[in-house]
Parts: C-alpha cells; structure tokens; sequence
C-alpha cells in the first residue's frame, strides 16, 4: 500500500516521499483513516513504529491556519515535543500552519507570544498548565487532543494536570491516545474523556527476527568491567546504556570516560538546552555511547541505534520494552544485552511472565576487572559495601576475587502460571527453554536465590 492509497493530501505525500517515505506502516494503515473519520482512537504498537505519522498526517490535513489552535498534542518529556514538531514540519513541509513547542525549563515569554499564532500547540503537561492557568492558552477551538506516551505521563504523576487541561476542552473533541504500552491507570480517563474509542493495535514487540536479546548473570561488584568489556568486543555503531538512577547514570559515565571510553549521558535534571545539544550530538555519533536514564527511553525516535545495554533495570518491567525498543527500528537489526545480578532478578522475573520476549543467557567469558571510582562530586554514597566496593586509598575498587561458582545461575521457585493461565516462557538457556537452575518447586520466593 502506498500513502496515495490513504487518500492523503498530496502536500503531505510529497513531503513523506522527500523523508523517504512511500508505504505506510501497519499502526498508519490502521489509524490514519479512522482518524480522518473523526473517531477517539486508542494506537498501540511497537516503539520506532511511526505513531507520530499515525496522528500527525491526519491532524495536519484538518487544520486550517490562522483559525486558532486546532491540535493539542500532550507528551511526557520536553525531548519528545521537540521531535514530535520536527517530525510535522517533515511531514507538513509544503503545508501552512503553524506550531509551537512548550516545555518546563526554559523562559516563558517566547512560548507565550509564539501560541498567539499557534495552530497546533505540542507540549509537557505541566508547562501546558502553567499557560492555561495563565488565560494565556485558549482551547476554545480545539478540535483534536493527542496524549502520546499516555501511560508514561500517568506513572510520571501528570493525571491531574492532563485532567485538568482536558477539562479547559470543548466536550466535542476528537481524542487519541498513542503509546507501545497502555497501562490499566488511564481507563478512567478513556470512560470520562473519550466516546466509544476503537483500538488499532499491532505487534507490541520487536520481532526476534530483527531483535536480538541477550542476558549476562554478573556479581554487581563486576558489572562494570563486563560492560567496559563488552563495549569494546561489540561492534556497535551507536550504543545506548540505560540506568536505573540518575546517580548510577552519572558515575558510569565518568568511569567510561576514565578507561577511554568516549561517552556522554542524559538525564532530568540536566538543562533542557543541555540535552536537546547531547542529543543531536548522539544522533551524529559524537560520541557514539549515551549513558541515559529513562528520560531516553520514551518515545524519542533515535535512529542507528545498534546495541542496547541494560546496566541495571528498571523496577517497572514495562521500561525494559521501551528501552530496548530503541534499537531495531523501522526494519533494522540491533542488540540488547542485559547485565543480571541478584537485585535486578525479581524485576527480570515479571518481565518474562509479562511479556513474550525471547532472551537468551550468554555465558561470562574472560575479561579485566578494572578499578571503578564510586565518588561523585566529593560526595560519598552511602554504604558502598552493598554495591559491591571495597574501600581503596583514594578510591573504591571493584573486588578482585571472583566467586567460587562465577556468575552460575538463576533459580526461580515462584508461581507458575501468568495471569493468563500460561507458564511463563523461557528461552535460550542450555536446555533451550529456561535460565540454568530454574526450580519447580512451588510457593513464591523473595528472591531467584543465586547460588555461589
């Protein structure tokens, strides 16, 4: 199918065409014509999927400009309002309207006088507020509201501002709600806000065929070096790590950095102008590893990703799908390679029973333990013996003993059924189907219970 076959304005195609685009994907074919119907949709697919296309074409062929703000279109992170504008103005090249981009962290005033001649306004939820509470934001004549990353902005603690913008809407809007996951938390808002919504769901996963995902069994205290290791075995072009914590985030990069290692890292509480420059960087592969947290891992359409390293995960097993949804885009092949110790074993659990991903456990192969400084900004964290550091003259240091049984294995003795009623599914382990060591016995476990 070709995007004439939509019936699309043929600006819009022609704008398509010079990004290389001629056949729309399989979220676009299903959403762009109920869209142009005038339904409330709920899309889910797969990151890298072209959900910004599913509902920016249709949008930007409703709009008439210069008759006010027609298209509120409300997203989690600032990086992402800034891409879904790039991306329209891709689209819409030789189209006439007008947007405007609001986020935190930035002066108010030029957003203020750059909405008065806004046709689609694309933004945070919180800023978003800030500019109604204001009387500076009219939304009398919106006619399509989108809440891309829906659930993401309910787990980000967004609700009340979403609700209370949704409220400043005329009741007869059209509403689209767009996300690779979508969470039981935003029902209330699909029973209050939207009117009989149709779902247009594909492949909520990478296909295997294009993802390859892979996990190491590691002490913590060794962590680094494997990743340090793998960095320099893979042949990557570029490579994102992802962190649980902005604190880890920040001393991973500055021990890459110690050993050579030319990487950069992203974060919240870094200046939007900041990270608005390391990303363009990143996309020109200067450098060519990003250190991130899960500001990264929304949305943001990052292309030439090949490997995904999971330096630690997440305690929302959905932020797995979305992080390694970063790489194997849009018909591409990529890696993901998780680091497992003891801490990350139950989260690593609910990711296998909810989702059917396919992740096989690769041996620990030889590799130099290096020296890892766990001081930041003359501020000791904490307790390092929990992380797995010895106390050094000037610095603290990755133990050099190994464990007498190196990295062995996972054993589960947890329920074994999904929510579904199926066993959860296993893959890749030397039997072929189950991580070494998986325990049948019954009852729930605290823990996988490593065994040394």
């Amino acid at each position: 199918m070709l995007f004439e076959e939509l019936n699309i304005k043929e600006g819009i195609v022609k704008g398509l065409k010079e990004m290389g685009l001629t056949e729309p994907t399989s979220i676009q074919q299903k959403c762009i014509p109920l869209i142009k119907e005038g339904k409330d949709v709920i899309g889910i697919s797969k990151t890298g999927s072209g959900k910004t296309a599913a509902f920016g074409i249709p949008i930007l062929e409703s709009i008439k400009h210069k008759e006010g703000i027609q298209a509120l279109i409300i997203v989690p992170v600032r990086e992402l309002s800034v891409q879904i504008t790039k991306e329209l103005h891709k689209f819409g090249k030789y189209m006439e309207f007008k947007t405007t981009t609001v986020y935190g962290g930035v002066s108010i005033n030029p957003q203020i006088e750059s909405i008065k001649r806004a046709d689609i306004v694309i933004g945070t939820p919180g800023r978003l507020r800030d500019h109604l509470e204001n009387h500076i934001l009219d939304l009398s004549k919106i006619k399509t509201v989108v809440l891309d990353e829906a659930d993401k902005m309910v787990e980000m603690g967004f609700i009340e501002d979403i609700r209370a913008i949704l409220d400043k809407t005329p009741s007869k809007i059209q509403m689209l709600l767009f996300g690779a996951t979508i969470s039981n938390e935003i029902e209330q808002l699909k029973h209050d806000y939207m009117k009989n919504p149709v779902t247009a769901q594909t492949e909520a996963h990478v296909h295997e065929e294009f993802l390859e995902q892979y996990y190491y069994n590691v002490p913590q205290h060794e962590k680094f070096s494997l990743l340090v290791h793998l960095l320099k075995k893979e042949q990557k072009e570029l490579a994102m790590i992802f962190c649980s914590a902005r604190s880890t985030v920040e001393l991973v990069t500055k021990n890459l950095k110690n050993y050579g290692i030319k990487a950069e890292m992203i974060h919240g509480k870094l200046s939007q102008n900041r990270r608005l420059s390391i990303m363009e960087n990143f996309h020109k592969g200067r450098p060519n590893v990003l250190v991130a947290s899960a500001v990264a891992a929304r949305g943001l359409d990052i292309k030439d990703v090949t490997h995904i390293f999971n330096y630690d995960l997440s305690r929302d097993p959905q932020e797995y799908i979305h992080r390694v949804g970063r790489t194997a885009r849009a018909g591409e092949k990529g890696k993901a390679i998780t680091l497992l110790s003891e801490k990350d074993h139950d989260v690593f659990r609910d990711i296998l029973y909810r989702y059917p991903v396919k992740v096989k456990e690769l041996p620990l192969e030889e590799f130099e333990r290096l020296r890892f400084d766990a001081r930041s900004s003359g501020r000791r964290f904490g307790s390092f013996r929990d992380r797995g550091f010895s106390r050094g003259p000037r610095s603290y240091h990755e133990r050099s003993t190994r464990p007498s049984s190196y990295g062995e294995r996972i054993s589960y003795s947890g329920p074994r059924t999904h929510d579904s009623g199926h066993k959860p599914r296993y893959h890749g382990s030397d039997s072929g189907h189950r991580p070494r060591g998986y325990s049948s016995g019954r009852g729930r476990s605290s823990s996988y219970g490593r065994k040394y």
